[in-house]
């Protein structure tokens, strides 16, 4: 069917796609490079943007602020971007997601050795909503985050990109948000959703990726938006869009949407059915929208 949608959605086929209304494309940061230039701000070997000498005070640590305007031309982690110098994260366990955070303007991502900005991550979200922050490390003046956008497309890591990146922001940028109290957890093989809050489970079936378009296993991501999207069948109950992307495929159905993984309500939710997305019943779909943004998902074999 043809791309309509002013946001992200599975499109009953198991994959978000990108929205329409707002023009957003894949980015990495050696393309921001001729408007660097410009701007007397240039790209290390690496493809990493080089900060000028002196743009800010420098902190006790030795780190200087990038200004306002230096961090509004680095490439945005969207959820349709691919940015190399984000870090991996294939942590399986959801154990380090305890809370969320929230930023008032958008911040610069650092890679693993936190030397120069790799990224930014926005203050406001697709639906131009407050972005959900999930912090899952603090180290001192640096906490690490996890972002919406891809480290590698699957067509350049031989089919084994991460699913999910992760990113270094300094502490003091990021405000208290809420307290996760609720996992998820998918079980691909049983074709499972366990909702945990506390001590008590409630388990869902649901339908998952084919052995072509699978559903990636063994990592958590969270739980990023949810929006309703009437012109894909989902006027009841909203998408659940995670910030998880698909390992196997660049676009497991069609689009540009950055092979996204979402859980959503589907008339065919059980087998292997989907294009990598997680397929709910009613009462799965209506279970996921209670829970805050932020919770984690974790997907295993």
């Amino acid at each position: 069917m043809t791309d309509t949608t002013p946001t992200p959605s599975t499109c009953r086929d198991g994959t978000a796609r990108r929205r329409t209304s707002r023009k957003i494309v894949f980015v990495s940061a050696s393309l921001v490079g001729a408007a660097l230039v410009a701007t007397g701000i240039g790209l290390t070997t690496t493809g990493r943007v080089s900060l000028p000498a002196a743009i800010a005070q420098q902190a006790a640590d030795g780190y200087r602020a990038p200004s306002p305007g230096f961090v509004a031309e680095l490439p945005a982690a969207v959820y349709d971007a691919v940015l190399p110098g984000l870090v991996p994260w294939t942590e399986p366990s959801a154990d380090a997601i305890t809370r969320t955070a929230t930023i008032t303007a958008d911040v610069p991502l650092y890679g693993e050795d936190r030397d120069e900005p790799v990224g930014r991550l926005l203050a406001e979200d697709f639906l131009d909503n407050p972005t959900t922050v999930v912090p899952v490390a603090t180290d001192g003046l640096w906490t690490l985050v996890l972002t919406p956008a891809r480290v590698q497309l699957p067509s350049k890591a031989g089919d084994d990109a991460p699913a999910q990146s992760a990113g270094w922001v300094r502490t003091d940028v990021l405000e208290d948000g809420v307290a996760l109290d609720s996992k998820v957890a998918v079980s691909e093989s049983e074709q499972t959703l366990t909702v945990t809050r506390g001590d008590q489970s409630v388990v869902y079936d649901v339908g998952v990726g084919t052995a072509e378009a699978p559903t990636p296993i063994g990592v958590t991501g969270y739980l990023q938006a949810r929006y309703l999207d009437p012109s894909q069948g989902q006027s009841t109950y909203p998408i659940q869009l995670t910030s998880l992307h698909s390992t196997a495929a660049d676009e497991p159905y069609q689009g540009d949407d950055g092979g996204l993984i979402g859980a959503h309500y589907s008339n065919a939710a059980a087998g292997s059915v989907s294009h990598g997305c997680i397929r709910l019943t009613h009462a799965a779909a209506a279970a996921l929208n209670q829970l805050p943004l932020g919770t984690p998902i974790t997907i295993s074999a």
